[in-house]
């Protein structure tokens, strides 16, 4: 959203990808944006029977994906980039990357990024039940998210805290401020 419309102050960005996927992504009636594909034959059993889909998409760094890029230098926002390196849905890690290095390259000093070594996918508020498989609408099957339950959980409590004071800094308010009871 904030490389396409105004007055986005702040994004957090959670183990995403740098490009569109799966579906054409449309703003007012017009596609903006290709999908980045996957290929399922490059879903990974495991031993449980759930998948590892860590390489299931296409490269969006291919000359041919190009177009599928999220053009994240047209963003005005404060960017927070949050990134877990034991991701199994996909490579957010290296996603996050990408995006980082394609500000830089546009001269863009407005982000910030954290990485989380033995986290996986599912980075949520903190103090819920931590989640390694589920299942999953588009490879019709149980897959692995990832990261290393302590690791996970400590992940989820870090950022939770970064996201609060990433806003806190980035957004501007006019609401009485009130302190989270977590």
């Amino acid at each position: 959203m904030a490389s396409y419309l105004p007055g986005v102050e702040a994004v957090v960005w959670i183990n995403g990808c740098s490009a569109n996927t799966l579906l054409p992504l449309h703003y007012k009636k017009s596609q903006i944006l290709p999908p980045l594909m996957l290929d399922l034959s490059r879903l990974i059993p495991t031993e449980s029977g759930a998948f590892n889909g860590k390489k299931v998409l296409n490269d969006p760094g291919a000359p041919e994906n190009e177009a599928t890029l999220i053009p994240v230098e047209r963003a005005e926002a404060r960017l927070l980039f949050a990134a877990s390196e034991d991701d199994l849905n996909w490579d957010s890690k290296a996603y996050a990357d990408m995006m980082v290095e394609r500000l830089r390259r546009h001269g863009k000093d407005n982000f910030e990024s954290v990485c989380y070594p033995a986290a996986g996918h599912y980075l949520e508020p903190p103090y819920g039940p931590y989640c390694p498989s589920s299942f999953h609408g588009v490879s019709g099957g149980t897959v692995l998210w990832g990261g290393e339950a302590r690791s996970h959980a400590a992940a989820e409590v870090h950022l939770w805290k970064k996201i609060q004071e990433f806003f806190r800094a980035h957004l501007s308010c006019d609401a009485t401020r009130t302190n989270s009871n977590l």
